[in-house]
């Protein structure tokens, strides 16, 4: 997502200097480095990137995932009411069980059933709690050209399988990244102070079988893709089946028209 936010704000002038940090240049669980960061700069804004993301991992890494979601988003949001900064923060639908039919919005209750959703819910309660001055963004199946990603996945296997099994009964919406680095960008220059707690993902519903043919399809590659009920594949965290977000309030308030989820991912597999 950094490296996303990186092409956007290099590919044209900004009123603002941007300062991108990687994992080198802060240890986000560092209390003393983090505040050295804000002593140094002052920022105006503060975009939250970083988080403990292996979903089947966080079952048994508990503390680690905590202390990113969580703890480590606790004292950000710390120093960014003392630098009066206003904090940007990237998280998830995984907040939420699954069991709607309906898109999910913002008021909706949370109820996560893994460890990496509770993390990060606790995350977003840390921030509301501590500032007034802040953006989260609740977004679904990110992917881009950047890092690892389901796109980047299925790109890679079919290098060396012919057929591919993948699960048609988790239904949500991928969501290019690019495409949500783009509204960060223009929350910034807008300056609308419309604080508060945001959905975002790209236009339309596909299930992670959907997800796969389109890929194979814009990247004109031959694969056979099978189907599968999600009972079909072990895992040590239990998905959500349904996570499509309601973006009305985003359009709505901020302006923005949100590209269609196959245009999106079109676009990405071009340049990829």
């Amino acid at each position: 997502m950094g490296q996303c936010l990186n092409d956007v704000v290099s590919g044209t002038a900004q009123p603002y200097n941007f300062i991108f940090l990687s994992k080198s240049d802060l240890d986000f669980a560092s209390a003393e480095q983090t505040l050295k960061i804000f002593e140094q700069y002052h920022p105006l804004y503060c975009i939250n990137c970083a988080a403990y993301t292996a979903v089947d991992q966080a079952e048994e890494d508990l503390h680690l995932a905590f202390e990113i979601n969580e703890f480590a988003v606790k004292r950000l949001a710390e120093c960014c009411l003392t630098y009066q900064t206003t904090l940007i923060h990237i998280s998830t639908d995984f907040v939420f069980n699954g069991d709607s039919s309906i898109p999910l919005t913002e008021d909706l209750p949370t109820n996560p059933v893994n460890i990496y959703g509770l993390s990060k819910l606790k995350g977003e309660q840390e921030v509301q709690a501590i500032l007034e001055q802040y953006y989260i963004i609740r977004t679904s199946w990110l992917y881009s050209e950047k890092a690892n990603n389901f796109v980047k996945t299925m790109l890679k296997l079919a290098q060396s399988r012919e057929q591919l099994t993948v699960i048609y009964d988790q239904v949500g919406t991928p969501t290019y990244a690019m495409d949500l680095a783009e509204v960060i960008i223009k929350i910034i220059l807008n300056d609308n102070k419309a604080y508060g707690l945001y959905h975002y993902s790209n236009e339309g519903v596909a299930s992670w079988y959907d997800f796969a043919k389109a890929i194979f399809e814009f990247a004109e590659v031959e694969m056979k893709v099978l189907p599968v009920a999600s009972s079909a594949f072990i895992t040590k965290a239990k998905r959500p089946h349904y996570s499509v977000l309601d973006k009305t309030k985003i359009k709505e308030t901020l302006g923005i028209t949100i590209p269609y989820w196959r245009d999106s991912l079109n676009i990405c597999i071009q340049n990829l």
